[in-house]
């Protein structure tokens, strides 16, 4: 029997989008993290890691967001409230979002009857 115990935590994603034409933003990574220490630490070490090559408008920015705006940032995400940062290079717009979620368990698929279906599924030819 699946037990229903969740977590709570933080889904953190970095999304890239390109200014010059109308195509959609790309998921560029993402993160499941399980404080908001944990969530603010993946964005501020991306930052930290990024920054030496973005433009200097952008790296300030970066700077800023990462100094300045840290203990705002840290109240938002104790309150379960989802926080964004966003930075413009090259005509590229950066932007990490990170939203608190509730995470639900995976179901184990060892040692269960699986349904009839899932025997019916074919995998696709490679050519």
């Amino acid at each position: 029997m699946l037990k229903a115990t969740t977590r709570s935590g933080f889904w953190c994603e970095c999304w890239t989008r390109h200014l010059d034409d109308s195509q959609p933003p790309t998921l560029f990574g993402s993160y499941d993290a399980g404080t908001e220490t944990e969530a603010n630490n993946w964005v501020s070490e991306i930052l930290r890691t990024i920054s030496p090559a973005l433009d200097s408008d952008a790296s300030q920015e970066a700077w800023e967001r990462l100094y300045d705006h840290r203990i705002n940032t840290r109240r938002a995400l104790l309150r379960r409230v989802p926080w964004t940062v966003s930075v413009i290079h090259a005509r590229t717009l950066i932007t990490w979002t990170v939203s608190p979620v509730t995470f639900l368990p995976m179901a184990h698929r060892y040692g269960t009857e699986l349904p009839s279906c899932a025997h019916d599924f074919k995998p696709h030819a490679t050519p």
